[in-house]
């Protein structure tokens, strides 16, 4: 059966690296179509060493496409993933609409392969947030070795995972800081370049915000409900790479060298560990990689079985793109691909 991937939200950050790692990693689709709203139609985007371009998603009939990535935000999802279901078309969305749903499973490949089987249910998988992605591929090994009771981490995020208008707010800023120009905030909700905001997306009325309770509630759904998690997230003014701060503690003792032996053989891990100047990851050098990178792991003297981490990851690779395309092999692999499933 031939296949045709639709990218919905082609011309966005993520929409163009989704299309970048699709030939990167020559996933093999018969035809690769790049959909975006109407204000959008007839731009180009790079697809290797190709140009698409981007076609109407209003006209598009998807009962002809095998699998649909939507990297176009919530609002776009919650309309267009059931419709495009229906037409037997697998949705792989990549934003928040469906993480938590009981009928969608939540994938991280390396973490949660299993999970894609339920995807028929509602011909939808949702691609987590891009803070848990990096983490639980860190966390996966070490909870099969130890059992993980309770997880504190800090992140620190770069900008484009609020989008482009964002990055460009970061440069404008640390650009106009030079000249002596107003660096009044538009996207943010204060000055972000030579600064750090406590705050991602809306706050909650137990007074979290709710990247930070997507983390927890994530992490539970993905991982193991029994984790306790506390999450504080930070916008920092980098443009791409998200960071974090990772305290962990086990049920049963885990050492610093045990778990670096573990990490080291993990599928989608990379350590960069010596404890000396420079060695270690930071969000400048895992730009382009798909790695999640993991430094800095020490024990933690303070409580028992407790361990410190550093994370590292390309928030639009492993965060977004990444992930979404590793859903797809994954559904290719398993076979799962075969016949249309058709929802009514």
């Amino acid at each position: 059966m031939p296949i045709t991937v639709a990218v919905v939200g082609a011309t966005g950050m993520v929409g163009q690296e989704v299309l970048s790692i699709l030939a990167e990693r020559l996933f093999p689709a018969d035809d690769v179509v790049a959909l975006a709203s109407r204000r959008s139609v007839g731009r180009e985007v790079s697809y290797g060493d190709r140009t698409l371009t981007c076609k109407d998603i209003e006209q598009y009939d998807f009962g002809g496409a095998t699998i649909a990535i939507l990297a176009a935000g919530g609002d776009t999802a919650k309309e267009w993933a059931p419709k495009i279901a229906a037409k037997g078309c697998i949705v792989i969305d990549n934003s928040s609409a469906f993480r938590l749903d009981p009928d969608v499973p939540l994938v991280i490949p390396e973490v949660n392969p299993d999970a894609i089987e339920g995807f028929s249910k509602r011909n939808i998988v949702a691609n987590p947030n891009c803070s848990t992605a990096q983490l639980l591929v860190a966390l996966k090994p070490l909870h099969d070795a130890a059992t993980i009771k309770r997880v504190v981490v800090a992140t620190y995020q770069s900008v484009s995972g609020a989008g482009k208008d964002a990055a460009d707010e970061l440069f404008r800023q640390t650009k106009g800081i030079f000249v002596g120009d107003d660096a009044t905030p538009e996207q943010f909700t204060k000055q972000i370049a030579f600064n750090v905001i406590p705050h991602i997306d809306v706050f909650l009325d137990d007074g979290s915000t709710k990247e930070e309770f997507k983390m927890v509630a994530e992490t539970k759904k993905i991982l193991d409900k029994n984790i306790k998690l506390t999450a504080t997230a930070v916008r920092v003014p980098v443009f791409v790479g998200h960071s974090e701060a990772v305290n962990i503690e086990f049920e049963k003792p885990l050492s610093a060298t045990e778990a670096r032996k573990i990490l080291r053989e993990s599928p989608g891990c990379l350590v960069v560990d010596k404890r000396e100047d420079g060695g270690y990851v930071t969000p400048v050098e895992c730009v382009g990689d798909f790695a999640t990178f993991i430094s800095r792991i020490r024990e933690d003297s303070t409580v028992e079985n407790g361990l410190n981490l550093w994370v590292v990851s390309d928030n639009l690779r492993k965060g977004a793109a990444l992930n979404t395309v590793q859903i797809a092999e994954l559904l290719l692999n398993r076979g799962l691909l075969g016949e249309k499933v058709q929802m009514h």
